[in-house]
């Protein structure tokens, strides 16, 4: 074996208890230690990726350089770690099936019968150990909760991981519920004992348990559950609810996270991790001087972790402008022409996000012409953008225009369908996805914010600015900023004579972190707070 470690990260009790954010946590404090890590998602459903599903069922689908559709806690790696993820971060039931089945199809298994042991469980092995040396560390979340059906093959695969490499290459980390009941005002420990009994069933001891509550777990509490889950007292550690999630990685350190998986592993601690650059971050993030309201346009609103990328990204900038970000949270669906201008008073910018289909389009496209003609910053994202070419070419240029994704008999269809779309049937996996380049233009709004010529961006889209209307749209107003070297795309339009409009056919927000907000949005956020 290599000298890579494994370390795994399991539920109990209730979902959304945050292992995602523990797994990013524990890997920012061992990174700041000076190892090198990753971190992968094995994701329990049938689907073989998040792309096709619908973001109330799983929020936002975060989009990786290389392409790949995946869970949203791809997003916190990547924020967390400021280090790109890839189609190996997030493996999902239904791929391993495919996987399988498609072998299976091709005779590679030589007649053999085809099982959940060995051969889906030696697919998600493969998985796992993917990454080879290329780290120190790799810490693998397993989502949903301990008992679940759909999540056995992955713990079986684990147990047989740490047998083949042995403990001392490996550790498990439980992330499980201590419920505070009011009636009685305690702390209960039974939850976890049984969570961490059903993990014992399956062959699996965890060697560190992270007890999720509301209030202080105190000594002789975690002394308790250390008995009874045959975890050293020194390994109970306490995760309680924080302020935000940035906090996350320093409550982890002071309850020494770290240093527990470090002396578990039998591996060199070090100095204690400075995190100067994180600390800034959230000093500043506390205490702001100055506040700006935006409005967020969507048509997911219900589900705000639909637009998770966007919502850190507005925090990312906010820090960088010394400034707090207040979202105003506002449905497409429920904006008109006549209710445009109350809606949107008060409010010194507008990003209108991306999305699909026909839905709430008119009161976006209401939106973008209230704050196109009234010189409020704007910031338009995938859909957004088109929108603002659609709403332009009716208002501006006099054209009955529209997009083929929500008008295929349009008379001018500014926004079409991408050429290389025009045969896929498959709907999975067969958009332009992962990163593109782009080339801007100096002495636009575009170039000012990036301060280069030169840049890369993650795409997930269908459809595309037509270019066959591009001199007509540049001769009154609205230029075409950013164009894809090798296919000629339009990738940013910007309105000239405005204080900042700006739209994107790509998606920024991915990639904005911690230690780099993304120059766009800290561009939208300044120019906002001076409007």
């Amino acid at each position: 074996m290599s000298d890579t470690k494994y370390i795994f990260v399991t539920g109990g009790v209730a979902s959304s208890l945050g292992k995602g954010i523990i797994a990013a946590s524990l890997a920012k404090l061992l990174q700041a230690r000076g190892y090198s890590v990753t971190i992968q998602k094995l994701d329990p459903y049938l689907n073989v990726d998040p792309g096709t599903l619908n973001p109330y069922e799983h929020g936002e689908c975060f989009v990786t350089d290389d392409g790949a559709e995946t869970d949203l806690d791809l997003g916190h790696y990547e924020r967390f770690l400021n280090e790109p993820t890839s189609q190996a971060n997030n493996i999902t039931t239904g791929r391993i099936y495919s996987n399988v089945i498609g072998r299976e199809r091709k005779g590679e298994y030589l007649g053999k019968t085809v099982q959940i042991i060995p051969h889906i469980t030696d697919e998600i092995k493969n998985n796992i150990k993917g990454f080879g040396a290329k780290y120190d560390f790799v810490i693998t979340e397993i989502g949903g909760t301990v008992g679940d059906i759909e999540s056995l093959p992955y713990i079986e695969s684990v147990r047989q991981l740490r047998w083949e490499m042995g403990k001392e290459n490996s550790l498990v980390i439980h992330l499980t519920l201590v419920p505070y009941l009011a009636a009685s005002g305690e702390l209960k420990t039974k939850p976890t004992q049984h969570s961490v009994k059903k993990l014992l069933e399956y062959g699996l001891q965890p060697d560190v348990l992270v007890c999720r509550a509301e209030h202080e777990v105190p000594r002789d509490l975690r002394d308790k559950i250390a008995r009874f889950c045959n975890v050293a007292p020194n390994a109970v550690i306490q995760a309680l609810d924080a302020e935000t999630i940035y906090d996350v990685p320093l409550l982890m350190m002071e309850e020494e996270l770290d240093k527990v998986v470090l002396e578990r592993l039998k591996l060199p601690i070090g100095d204690e991790p400075a995190l100067e650059t994180w600390k800034n971050f959230l000093t500043k993030f506390k205490n702001p001087s100055k506040t700006v309201k935006i409005g967020l346009v969507g048509k997911y609103i219900e589900l705000k972790d639909s637009y998770k990328s966007i919502v850190e990204a507005f925090i990312h900038a906010g820090v960088a402008n010394d400034a707090t970000v207040e979202l105003e949270w506002i449905h497409s669906e429920d904006i008109t022409a006549d209710n445009v201008a109350k809606t949107l008073k008060g409010l010194k910018g507008i990003l209108v996000a991306p999305g699909f289909g026909e839905r709430g389009i008119a009161g976006k496209i209401a939106t973008i012409q209230y704050v196109r003609e009234n010189k409020i910053p704007f910031f338009g994202i995938c859909l957004g953008m088109q929108c603002s070419v659609v709403e332009f070419a009716t208002n501006q240029l006099g054209l009955e225009s529209s997009s083929r994704e929500t008008d295929d008999q349009t008379e001018h269809p500014v926004i079409d369908l991408m050429e290389t779309q025009k045969e896929v049937t498959n709907k999975g996996g067969t958009m332009r996805l992962g990163a593109y380049p782009c080339e801007i233009k100096e002495g636009t709004k575009a170039h000012a914010a990036y301060g280069s010529t030169s840049i890369m961006e993650r795409h997930r889209h269908r459809y595309e600015f037509n270019s066959d209307y591009l001199a007509q749209f540049e001769e009154n107003g609205m230029i075409a900023s950013g164009i894809n070297p090798e296919t000629g795309l339009v990738e940013i339009v910007e309105v000239k004579d405005h204080p900042w409009f700006v739209g994107v056919q790509f998606h920024p927000e991915y990639k904005s972190t911690v230690a780099k907000p993304h120059p766009l949005f800290v561009s939208f956020v300044k120019v906002a707070l001076e409007n």
